[in-house]
């Protein structure tokens, strides 16, 4: 989006497109910133990272702060990245190359932007975290939300931070006195550890109130995502947090932004709730800040702030230029963790270079524009030149530039209604500042054209900088087209079992000849909270609850399977204009193919095999259909699902239980893992069964 394009230069790296048979031939080989930092931003005590550096750090190559980061980043506690585990003869190389990491002095051996980080990842350190599931009040717009729920009493939650090879170990401890909650980390690999991908009824149960959970992974990615609890829709109501995984980047640059940039929509009221004052997204967040004056409407009416309208998100840029005579350029983390919004994320007068796609790192390309689809994330970099390389005028006077986060039509539930969006100023959101003195507004202009369509980013722009060969399909299926599995967006009538009901994924294989998107074998996902997936996985003869939407894939034994499926809406194609932002865990997608105004048939097809984009979240095409393929290497039940908080919520989800035998050989009855499950949903059942006795384990909505 926001296309070089359309200034006559081009720079992005074009990819190559198989045009051979689906089947033949490829195989697998498979910042310092000034930042305005909101109150509520400010990291909680409760919440360390590993003891204080020996006076020895500065003579220590093993040990240095991340590039471009200061020591006073975030919570000024001057986080370092510490392989001092990796023995003699290994540096940091990353200052000035970028693309470098690691690098041995003797042997010349390299961890960089090269490297098979699903394969190979340095040896770094424990980063200890801890976090409590509280009820807080949140006055992050002006308006004051009771009872929120977030992660130490702080929206966003504390920061996550880590290094590539680091292991990351969270106690979880749920304060919440109302319901239960797990917590999700977004896109983590989570290789051979699906027991601690944090979803209920899946994963584990949920940490009853009172009780605690501790998470631990390996850190194999490196880049921006962010933490959330998977327990029904309770993320909305505020429990999400930025996680930094510090590793190489595919293009320079000099200083880092101090914390990442979340963007979400907000409510002021909790989403179990029946109020409609709890129900309706009224503002929208960046970093934690916004102006509730300047988006949804109350009774037809602008909302008024009960309190003080926060300082929005502001960053200063240093226009001293940095070695050779070029502007300096910042990192921004960008992260959408919306409840139902899309964003095109844009800063007046200045280029963004995006450097990465949610955990893959791409080649380099130039835009004025990105769009963020929900659990999307965008690693950029920016110029501190107001010129643009010669495509904008600076201002006369004081130079303030708004950075401003569009709402996409079309691309979901949004904000509310349409005329709210209308507002001249609600995608006014934050602020860069050359002179961080400066008070006044900025009177810049937005970008010419930006799309505002709901289009995931260039297919084309997306060229991950490790390539993959997709290998063959190890299921494909005799009555789908071109034998690739199909499974199809429905939508449906709810019961008194699932109240929530209103959506969900429906294998289409056996159905090419209908063309429905209604009431089509209605099955949305319904989790039981008091048995996850992990306690069952002996199960070899009884048929899966339909409810809990079982997809068996991949064969046991076998590091190399590739499982391909196309998505629509409705059999034929997406035929609605909304899209929908699929989230496979424990994987990245490999994006086969992604065409808009396209309906799904043997004629439409063309398979990209070679290098294709690929991440954790794929937008679903407007009134198109989508192609992805995943490596079935990693044994476990995985979860897919919309990440639209109420499609997931009313069903749009499925599992994928990948090499069961394999998993239960890892996680048979008797094992560790298995025993802390068990005690984990002996703790939940015994708050479920009181006194005072709670609700059915079983949620009223999906329980995802």
């Amino acid at each position: 989006m926001g296309l070089w394009g359309r200034f006559g230069v081009l720079v992005a790296r074009f990819l190559s497109f198989s045009t051979l048979s689906l089947f033949d031939g490829a195989h697998q080989p498979q910042t310092p910133l000034g930042l305005v930092v909101p109150a509520e931003y400010i990291q909680a005590e409760s919440v360390v990272v590993p003891p204080p550096l020996g006076p020895n750090v500065a003579d220590n190559p093993l040990v240095f702060r991340p590039p471009g980061h200061r020591q006073d980043h975030g919570d000024g506690s001057g986080f370092h990245c510490d392989y001092t585990a990796m023995g003699d003869g290994w540096a940091n190389c990353s200052t000035p190359d970028r693309t470098c990491w690691l690098q041995n002095k003797k042997t010349l051996e390299r961890y960089d932007i090269y490297t098979d980080y699903e394969n190979k990842y340095p040896n770094g350190t424990i980063r200890e975290y801890w976090l409590d599931v509280t009820k807080s009040n949140i006055t992050a717009d002006g308006y004051t939300f009771f009872g929120a729920t977030v992660f130490n009493n702080s929206y966003p939650g504390p920061w996550i931070q880590a290094c590539w090879g680091d292991t990351v170990r969270i106690h979880v401890r749920n304060l919440d006195p109302d319901r239960g909650t797990s917590v999700h980390w977004h896109g983590i690999r989570q290789l051979n550890s699906m027991h601690m991908d944090g979803v209920n009824g899946v994963t584990q149960c949920p940490i009853a109130p009172g009780s605690s959970f501790t998470y631990e992974w390996k850190v194999m990615q490196y880049g921006s995502s962010w933490y959330h609890s998977h327990y029904s829709e309770q993320y909305a109501d505020g429990a999400v947090g930025p996680i930094t995984l510090h590793g190489p980047s595919s293009d320079e640059f000099d200083e880092a932004a101090d914390i990442p940039t979340l963007m979400t929509d907000w409510r002021h009221g909790s989403v179990f709730g029946a109020s409609d004052n709890g129900q309706q997204v009224v503002s929208i967040l960046l970093n934690g800040s916004g102006n509730v004056t300047q988006f949804g409407l109350k009774k037809d009416k602008p909302w008024t702030n009960t309190s003080a309208i926060p300082t929005p998100y502001t960053l200063t840029f240093n226009n001293t230029p940095a070695l050779g005579n070029r502007p300096k350029r910042y990192l921004l983390r960008l992260i959408n963790t919306s409840i139902g919004s899309t964003f095109i994320f844009s800063i007046d007068n200045h280029l963004l270079t995006v450097v990465s796609a949610d955990f893959v790192p791409i080649y380099p390309y130039m835009t004025t524009s990105v769009l963020i689809g929900i659990g999307q994330r965008y690693n950029v970099i920016v110029e501190a030149d107001p010129t643009a390389r010669g495509l904008a005028e600076k201002l006369e006077g004081e130079q303030n530039y708004w950075i401003r986060t569009w709402v996409v039509d079309n691309c979901g539930p949004g904000i509310g209604p349409k005329k709210a969006r209308q507002l001249k100023t609600y995608m006014q959101t934050g602020i860069v500042r050359y002179d961080n003195t400066s008070t006044a507004k900025p009177i810049s202009k937005e970008w010419n054209d930006v799309p505002k369509t709901c289009s995931d980013e260039t297919y084309t722009n997306l060229r991950p900088v490790l390539p993959w060969v997709v290998g063959n399909p190890i299921n494909t299926i005799s009555t789908g087209i071109h034998g690739i599995q199909h499974v199809s967006i429905v939508s449906g009538v709810p019961t008194s079992e699932f109240p929530k009901a209103s959506i969900a994924f429906h294998n289409d294989t056996q159905n090419n000849d209908t063309d429905a998107s209604h009431d089509l074998d209605f099955t949305p996902l319904q989790i039981d909270f008091s048995r996850p997936i992990l306690l069952e996985l002996n199960n070899t003869k009884e048929p899966w609850n339909s409810m809990w939407q079982v997809y068996p894939e991949g064969r046991d034994g076998q590091e190399n399977d590739w499982v391909w499926l196309a998505i629509t809406v409705g059999t034929k194609g997406n035929k609605d204009a909304n899209a929908h932002p699929l989230h496979l865990h424990g994987h990245d997608f490999a994006i086969l193919q992604q065409i808009e105004d396209a309906e799904y048939n043997a004629t439409n097809i063309r398979i990209n095999r070679i290098n294709p984009p690929r991440r954790d979240v794929v937008l679903m095409p407007n009134k198109g259909f989508v192609i992805v393929a995943f490596k079935a290497d990693n044994p476990g039940s995985w979860l897919m699902h919309c990440h639209i908080a109420g499609h997931a919520s009313g069903g749009l989800a499925l599992q994928i239980l990948e090499r069961q035998a394999d998993a239960l050989e890892m996680w048979p009855p008797g094992s560790e893992v298995f025993n802390k499950t068990e005690d984990l949903c002996r703790s939940w059942n015994a708050w479920v069964e009181g006194p005072p006795a709670q609700p059915t384990p079983l949620p009223d909505d999906s329980g995802i």
